[in-house]
């Protein structure tokens, strides 16, 4: 009989639960010490659901915000237990144990480990491809759940390697993940052998999706049970796939999703989907801002060369640039004071910020070159701000 601690904390897909729902065991030690009457909380985002075990002690979560990641917790006798987190399931529910230790149990007592033997590893049906469309970008996310249903750990005669769609950039393993799960570039791996129950690896990674429209064909090195597909609509977002079923528009959280699901298919058999419709942010005017600045910063520095400009010219001109200087400055405080309260994310603030930086040295170094400059303490003030963010 395997240690009920090595199972605390890790979800198990069933079909023997309402749709959505998240059933906590709460034991102490052993399966037939059951901890009843006691709170049991249910972490999603900035939700947190609080149910008390039953007799069978056990605390049963109905209104699990669909599509979100979750995780249990629970204290019991000044002992944090907390599970893993995983995604709340559209189909079917989860069942996990929260084991606390029993502390008349002498140390020592619990049983060896079983050995690794060889065998095969599947994708559980409660995987999920997540596509979330932003201004350029498309958010990509595998939430992979990886099952072995023996009882010793498996050595699978393959290493757990794929690589992400081509064009994949910023490829990390998220929080929640097993330990095992790595990822180099656009490589990911996870390490053997797989425990016995489910090991969860969840990647992020975001595709060039400027053109409204991305295609992939994903392979994984294992058979897969069966996949969930999402993307959130933004205007007329379509997706598409082979073998995709039961597409649906799913509303959550003052969003609507369009949910799909892809049955089995075997190792190395690609998962083609398609993603389009979606509204995307042209670069051009981006481009034309940095032109425009530019050319502002270049008519400075060429009326100050000629040789019969007068005073008075130099001085308009010099006014307009610093008026230039002082919108930019602001919008980049403006910027940073988005990034900090959360409303920009942070592609978008690195982007813009690195445009208002270059527009704000070309229109400085204008400045720089007019003969009818500020004082050395004013010039020296004025240049300041961009040598900080530089180095900033």
């Amino acid at each position: 009989m395997p240690d009920p601690k090595q199972m605390s904390g890790i979800p198990r897909p069933v079909d023997d639960l309402p749709n959505g729902a998240v059933s906590v065991r709460l034991i102490r030690g052993s399966l037939s010490n059951n901890i009843t009457g006691h709170d049991v909380k249910l972490v999603a985002g900035d939700k947190v659901l609080t149910v008390k075990t039953d007799d069978a002690g056990r605390a049963e979560f109905k209104d699990v915000p669909p599509g979100s990641t979750v995780r249990a917790v629970a204290d019991v006798d000044g002992e944090h237990l907390e599970s893993r987190e995983f995604p709340a399931p559209t189909r079917g529910g989860i069942r996990l144990m929260l084991v606390a230790t029993d502390k008349s149990n002498p140390a020592g007592s619990r049983p060896a480990s079983n050995p690794p033997v060889s065998g095969t590893v599947t994708i559980g049906a409660q995987s999920r491809i997540v596509f979330q469309p932003n201004d350029e970008v498309v958010e990509l996310f595998y939430l992979l759940d990886i099952s072995n249903t023996n009882t010793n750990p498996v050595n699978p005669p393959l290493p757990f390697t794929f690589d992400l769609p081509g064009g994949a950039q910023g490829a990390t393993i998220m929080e929640g993940s097993s330990p095992q799960a790595k990822v180099s570039g656009t490589r990911v791996t996870v390490d053997r052998p797989f425990a016995p129950g489910h090991t969860y690896v969840q990647v992020a990674s975001v595709l060039p999706g400027g053109g409204g429209s991305i295609e992939l064909a994903q392979r994984f090195p294992a058979a897969i049970e069966g996949l969930t597909v999402i993307a959130r609509k933004v205007g007329d977002t379509v997706l598409q796939g082979s073998q995709l079923r039961n597409v649906r528009e799913v509303p959550a959280e003052n969003e609507v999703f369009i949910a799909a699901e892809r049955g089995g298919a075997a190792a190395g058999e690609p998962i083609q989907l398609t993603l389009s419709g979606y509204p995307h942010q042209s670069t051009a005017p981006r481009r034309f801002a940095l032109l425009l600045a530019a050319v502002i910063a270049g008519v400075g520095v060429w009326a100050a060369a000629r040789p019969g400009s007068d005073s008075g010219s130099r001085a308009e001109e010099r006014k307009q640039l610093l008026v230039r200087r002082d919108r930019l400055f602001n919008e980049l405080v403006r910027l940073e004071s988005d990034r900090r309260r959360g409303k920009i994310d942070d592609r978008r603030y690195a982007g813009r910020r690195e445009e208002l930086v270059v527009a704000l040295e070309q229109i400085y170094g204008a400045l720089d070159s007019h003969d009818a400059g500020p004082e050395p303490a004013d010039r020296a003030a004025a240049a300041a701000p961009v040598g900080e963010l530089r180095a900033s």
